[in-house]
């Protein structure tokens, strides 16, 4: 559920993601009353006692002192947008169901009932992959990461996946009982296990590197849940030791059911622009199949990679712009600490969406016209990087001549070419990374004084223009370049599925 009774909020993360919940509710009821020419009426007099049990803060009126106390200054706030989405829930329709738990018990027993394919997610994050398979008809049944903000930025976009079955922690916590949060059979395994250790000078193989030990609990995670398909992605990077993993896959041998599975695998380099995303991604990508759905269907999953490739040649390479368009344009704000404020001129967590879709966003949006647009905030710019940003043109970098005088690491250009960088709008978007979390110098409008908002990563990135991102404003970025571009999972999902 995406809230917890209030009485049962046990830490400050808790009741940080809690207030946050309460803050986007009250935000989602403004906008909606904002779109509709709606007087929004903060009347806090009578307590909506049967919505509030129905999102799921409270169970009797006895909660209502600790909603006050843990609310504090959102509390009237809240009563009054709970109070009015009561008298007005047929015409909101479904914008608030994700914050409902009611509804989304609704979902997750539909969810039950559909015998779709099943999927695993390990290091999950904010559910790129997930979301890419979901959207061809696959059926989440665990999913797990370590990070908070990640957990929660999936919980509230994923409202099919019972928060049972949503795991935050480490994963070698989970593998060695996975069987504790699965109790069927499952066709594919998904995820991307940071791999860091890639010293040439280790003596061992290179993947054996104790900072690779989350890729070993992972094959360790494959080995007991034994999946029909593995699809495993990381960076480009890994490619030195690809075919060390490929041993370590190929090695297995699972006793189940009485038989003994074992597994094939092929990997090749894929760029994320040939599955119509607006970016250039390349990613290495593992597919492992077992072997009696090889037999089966008379497969290997070099078979699979060609028809991947085969299927990508009738996709469109979209550009920056396609991205870009179709959005509020933004200033960035020039005071310190004010990434958090929401403002007309620099942007709104939640905001109306009064524009159309392009052919790009009706794919990211999957024909959908989304009526609010979400983590659309430009970022604090200093004087000084203000006016770098104002003198550089598309395809310049921190060494351009226009921005000497001001530069302020010219004396590491060496090292910091692209500490600075335009980006083209005529061409896909350069790679949208975690660094961005940093600073976002790398990643500079090409046309507004500003580097890209989280919302315009997240499109660069495919993710839909309501995939809300939780927590605070630069772990947004953090997220969202952390993520495999959900067009990219599922174009992987589409051509795998027919296998299935």
């Amino acid at each position: 559920m995406i809230f917890k009774n209030v009485n049962e909020l046990s830490n400050k993360t808790e009741k940080s993601f809690f207030i946050e919940q309460i803050q986007v509710y009250i935000r989602l009821v403004e906008v909606y009353c904002e779109k509709n020419n709606i007087e929004f009426e903060h009347d806090v007099k009578k307590i909506p006692l049967e919505e509030l049990k129905s999102i799921g803060l409270i169970k009797n009126e006895n909660e209502l002192d600790e909603l006050r106390k843990v609310a504090t200054k959102n509390y009237d706030d809240f009563i009054a947008a709970a109070a009015f989405a009561s008298v007005h829930r047929k015409e909101i329709g479904s914008c608030l169901n994700m914050l409902y738990n009611s509804e989304r018990k609704i979902l997750q027993k539909k969810a039950e009932k559909k015998h779709n394919l099943t999927l695993v997610d390990f290091f999950c994050g904010a559910g790129g992959l997930s979301l890419g398979f979901l959207q061809e008809g696959f059926n989440v049944k665990l999913a797990n990461d370590i990070e908070d903000v990640c957990i929660q930025t999936y919980k509230y976009n994923h409202p099919e996946l019972p928060t049972s079955k949503l795991i935050q922690g480490d994963i070698k916590q989970i593998v060695d009982h996975v069987e504790d949060y699965i109790d069927e059979e499952i066709d594919i395994v998904v995820g991307g296990p940071p791999c860091q250790g890639f010293s040439e000078a280790n003596r061992q193989r290179v993947i054996d590197d104790p900072r690779n030990k989350l890729y070993k609990y992972f094959v360790q995670a494959v080995e007991r849940i034994a999946p029909r398909v593995v699809v495993m992605e990381n960076v480009k990077g890994m490619l030195k030791v690809a075919d060390q993993v490929v041993e370590d896959y190929e090695s297995l041998r699972i006793k189940k059911n009485g038989k003994v599975y074992s597994y094939k695998v092929e990997y090749r380099i894929i760029n994320s622009q040939n599955f119509n995303v607006a970016q250039s991604r390349d990613r290495l990508i593992y597919i492992a199949l077992r072997n009696d759905l090889m037999a089966e269907k008379n497969i290997a999953p070099a078979d699979i990679f060609d028809e991947i490739e085969k299927s990508c040649k009738k996709h469109k390479t979209f550009i920056l712009q396609d991205a870009l368009d179709f959005i509020k344009p933004l200033e960035a704000p020039r005071v310190k600490n004010m990434n958090e404020v929401d403002s007309e001129t620099t942007g709104k967590k939640i905001d109306v969406n009064r524009y159309d879709n392009n052919e790009y966003l009706s794919l990211i949006n999957m024909g959908r016209s989304v009526p609010y647009v979400f983590n659309h905030k430009a970022r604090y710019l200093s004087d000084v990087n203000y006016e770098i940003y104002k003198r550089l043109n598309p395809g310049d970098d921190a060494t351009d001549e226009k921005i000497v005088d001001i530069m302020p690491y010219a004396h590491r250009n060496h090292c910091f070419k692209d500490k600075y960088y335009k980006l083209y709008s005529d061409r896909p978007c350069r790679t949208i990374t975690a660094h961005l979390r940093m600073d976002c110098h790398s990643h500079i409008h090409p046309t507004q004084i500003r580097a890209l908002t989280p919302r315009e990563a997240a499109r660069v990135q495919s993710f839909p223009d309501d995939y809300l991102f939780w927590g605070a404003y630069l772990k947004t970025y953090m997220q969202i370049g952390n993520a495999v571009p959900p067009m990219m999972a599922r174009g992987i999902a589409h051509i795998i599925k027919k296998y299935l």
